[in-house]
């Protein structure tokens, strides 16, 4: 699958919001961009952190600047009974690092069974990293919900 490609002008709508969003992980980190005129999301890469939890600020810096997102959504594992994980808090402080460092809005999603819907879009065959494609998942959920919000 070939990455999408970065706009060149910025012709939008006003209306039209132009996301990305992030699928925290203590290794990698997956990253999709979205748009809210046709509610869809497209997994971009999967950046490897430099060290356990320590994200590759310079890559993510470099996507930010290609498709200059108005609002960067993270993916927020949360238990079924609403409580957190033990990443649940580094996911967030990861949240808030990229508003620190990047002046943008930043949004938690709940990011439930994100992991378990990419690999079932990608299937059994596929080996590689499936990071993008949950990150996708979860810009496609906050589209969702938006959506709903909306009409």
């Amino acid at each position: 699958m070939s990455a999408p490609k970065p706009p060149i002008g910025d012709t939008r709508p006003a209306d039209c919001l132009r996301v990305l969003g992030f699928d925290y992980g203590e290794l990698r980190i997956g990253v999709a961009a979205g748009q809210t005129i046709t509610a869809t999301a497209e997994p971009l890469e999967t950046l490897k952190n430099r060290e356990r939890h320590a994200p590759d600020w310079t890559a993510i810096g470099q996507l930010i600047e290609r498709w200059r997102p108005d609002l960067l959504l993270v993916g927020v594992p949360r238990r079924d009974d609403g409580g957190e994980y033990e990443v649940t808090p580094r996911a967030q402080r990861f949240g808030r690092r990229l508003n620190g460092r990047f002046q943008l809005p930043v949004l938690e999603v709940d990011e439930r069974l994100s992991s378990w819907e990419a690999q079932e879009r990608l299937g059994t065959r596929h080996a590689g990293p499936i990071d993008a494609m949950a990150a996708a998942v979860i810009v496609e959920t906050w589209l969702d919900a938006r959506r709903r919000v909306t009409d």
